[in-house]
């Protein structure tokens, strides 16, 4: 700023000076275009021009600016250093990060689950990357809307993410589940994940009566018979042996009375 006030005779007041600078690098070419533009007091003043590496004023008062700018080489020198090999490689660094980032895939594991018998079973999709993804039910092929409720996107603590959609299968025959397969589709993987709906791999929390604890139920039970029974006869014998009996008192009430007093 100190510059174009002088060489512009101002040396009060307040002035706006403005600049925009940057290069356009084809990552497939190579090819890097430099631009470099001034304005003064909200207008076009002085720009470079890469080819000649000259400046081009927009107004005649520049001249004196130009004038000081094409004579000091080392600018140019520093200008071209930095935008034709030091924000090149910065490029090309960031488009390699965002490029891992924005190309990563991760494929979830994908499980049926029911809580009971009645309920509707619910497709489990989880641990997938990136978060464009969808998961629907289709029957023969064709995805099918009735009897389905499909959950949102959510994410994960480890940044993967995981979504859900219920298909209500008490609308559905026994002969036809077979026909019934839930999808999952990830932005980037053209193989989908297809899982049949089938009893043997639906998690559930009930227990069927092949798998309920028979043993274990019955053996505590005649524990706390045997237990009980016991007891009894321990609170029998001790009583028989200190000779206790019943007798009432003046008012009628029961009383235990020992012979051994």
């Amino acid at each position: 700023m100190e510059v174009f006030k002088r060489r512009l005779n101002q040396t009060e007041g307040s002035h706006v000076l403005q600049r925009i600078s940057g290069c356009e690098w084809d990552d497939k070419s190579g090819e890097i275009k430099i631009f470099e533009k001034w304005g003064y007091e909200g207008e076009d003043f002085i720009s470079l021009d890469q080819q000649t590496m000259t400046w081009i004023i927009s107004k005649a008062e520049a001249v004196a600016i130009k004038h000081l700018w094409d004579a000091d080489t080392a600018r140019f020198e520093i200008i071209k250093d930095y935008f034709m090999l030091k924000v090149p490689k910065l490029l090309q660094g960031y488009i390699y990060c965002v490029g891992t980032v924005y190309h990563r895939t991760e494929r979830p594991s994908v499980s049926l689950l029911q809580k009971t018998p009645s309920s509707p079973v619910s497709c489990h999709a989880t641990g997938f990357y990136p978060e464009k993804a969808d998961l629907f039910w289709r029957k023969d092929g064709e995805e099918i809307h009735e009897g389905v409720e499909k959950g949102e996107i959510l994410p994960n603590h480890d940044g993967t993410f995981q979504m859900s959609s219920e298909l209500n299968v008490s609308l559905v025959q026994h002969e036809d589940w077979k026909k019934y397969e839930c999808v999952f589709q990830l932005s980037g993987v053209k193989e989908d994940i297809i899982t049949t709906l089938n009893k043997a791999k639906i998690q559930t929390n009930t227990v069927s009566p092949s798998e309920f604890p028979v043993g274990p139920v019955v053996g505590g039970v005649a524990a706390v018979v045997l237990l009980l029974v016991l007891t009894g006869v321990f609170y029998y014998c001790w009583r028989k042996r200190n000779d206790f009996h019943l007798v009432h008192d003046d008012q009628g009430r029961e009383v235990d009375v020992s012979a051994n007093k």
